[in-house]
């Protein structure tokens, strides 16, 4: 195993996998990431409203990366730990006219900035709110030629703001092309699940990732596994699946369907066992509504209900 750093800037803010990687590791290599926030540098404290609405907007997410790592293969699987987050004290949130789920009642372009304070934050009074920092976009390079904007999120994972991806947790991503090309950024000290006025609390975030690949091992999706070291809330310490699309019901549906093929291939549940155990334990969940015309489902099954396994097992 090795150690690596790699600084936020250049900074790209489109998934290509044409894009020259920044940095290639071998499976097993841990990486000490720089990411700017979701403006890429462009709101700093103070940041009136007047300013934010003259940012540049084709560079929101300002992602870091790619990072190629070595032997990964389409059809693979890149498994990424999150070691440790460190945000800098600051955050912000915003509204903005015809955006978010609330788009039709709230038009009045809004600018808050957030003290953050260790583990929490007091900007809100009086309110309490608890900082859990996780980066809401990190994903590897999709399988089609061209630049795509960031904003939708798929199955090559890319702008899911799942909150349990906090220190301690594990996301499994399907591998698309030669190297994987991950990238990462977008860093949220806080989220609500929906994210519905646009923004969770957008924070620069250094964090420390450990990648490991699994050798040709299919994945139709994203898998996180949530640890008891998130401390989220009751879907800490749990398998998700996650699931991205233009209807809310039919995400919602594929999101049930791979917790029941995930517990048949790996727990030995038959398909009917499984489907009952979802309806009664499954906790399906809004991950982010305004990232239209893209919603993303979370799919939650405790692991104290199941069998400790390790999803891909390190060789």
């Amino acid at each position: 195993m090795s150690e690596h750093v790699l600084s936020a800037e250049p900074t790209h803010s489109v998934w290509d996998r044409s894009l020259k990687p920044r940095l290639r590791i071998e499976s097993g290599d841990e990486v000490q990431i720089e990411c700017l926030d979701a403006s890429g540098g462009q709101v700093v404290p103070g940041t009136t409203v007047a300013e934010y609405l003259r940012i540049d907007r084709t560079r929101i997410h300002a992602l870091t990366g790619p990072i190629w790592i070595e032997g990964a293969e389409p059809g693979e699987v890149l498994q990424i730990d999150v070691l440790a987050t460190r945000h800098a004290g600051w955050g912000w949130s915003s509204v903005v006219e015809g955006l978010g789920f609330l788009k039709d009642r709230f038009k009045e372009p809004y600018l808050f900035h957030w003290l953050l304070e260790g583990e929490q934050t007091r900007s809100l009074e009086p309110a309490i709110v608890p900082v859990r920092p996780f980066l809401g976009v990190m994903g590897v390079a999709r399988g089609e030629d061209g630049a795509f904007r960031t904003r939708p999120p798929g199955a090559f994972g890319g702008n899911l703001d799942v909150r349990e991806l906090c220190a301690g947790s594990t996301l499994y991503l399907p591998v698309y092309n030669a190297g994987a090309l991950f990238s990462c950024g977008d860093g949220h000290a806080a989220q609500g699940d929906g994210e519905v006025c646009i923004n969770g609390i957008e924070c620069p975030l250094d964090v420390t990732l450990r990648f490991h690949l699994h050798k040709r091992q299919p994945l139709a999706g994203p898998i996180v596994e949530a640890s008891e070291r998130t401390a989220v809330d009751s879907t800490s310490d749990a398998w998700v699946v996650v699931e991205s699309g233009i209807d809310m019901a039919e995400t919602a549906r594929a999101a049930t369907l791979r917790m029941i093929e995930l517990l048949v291939s790996r727990w030995g549940f038959s398909e009917v066992h499984a489907y009952l155990l979802c309806s009664v334990a499954l906790k399906l969940r809004l991950s982010q509504v305004v990232n239209e015309p893209m919603y993303t489902i979370s799919g939650a099954l405790s692991k104290q209900i199941l069998p400790s396994r390790e999803l891909f097992p390190l060789r």
